[in-house]
């Protein structure tokens, strides 16, 4: 008789940085929570190039932490916003936000906004 391996659980931690711990991802997330924005503003406010923009946005829209939504107008205008599962993460940025201040800004000269 053959023992068939049991699947392993997948650490919880692992799983989220999966998701988190990409490049820009938690910064896509923490720009989104003032609301819907467009591509290109997010281009504009975060220095980010638009291929790994758009390549960020696809992954958060496939693990539906972010939605996208198209408006039929000439020129076309795409929005993206947080899920309501996206959204849950404010208080966890919102910490990390926290964090950061008190223990790597060194001076209130040095506190830049995000």
């Amino acid at each position: 008789m053959t023992m068939i391996p049991q699947k392993k659980e997948r650490c919880p931690i692992t799983a989220a940085m999966d998701i988190l711990g990409k490049k820009w991802v938690v910064l896509i997330m923490y720009r989104l929570l003032s609301g819907p924005k467009r591509f290109t503003e997010l281009e504009a406010e975060m220095e980010i190039s638009g291929r790994l923009l758009s390549e960020r946005l696809k992954e958060l829209e496939a693990e539906e932490i972010v939605t996208r939504h198209m408006y039929p107008e000439i020129p076309p205008r795409v929005e993206y916003e947080l899920t309501e599962k996206g959204r849950a993460i404010e208080p966890l940025v919102q910490d990390i936000y926290d964090w950061s201040v008190r223990w790597h800004v060194q001076s209130p000269q040095k506190q830049n906004e995000c």
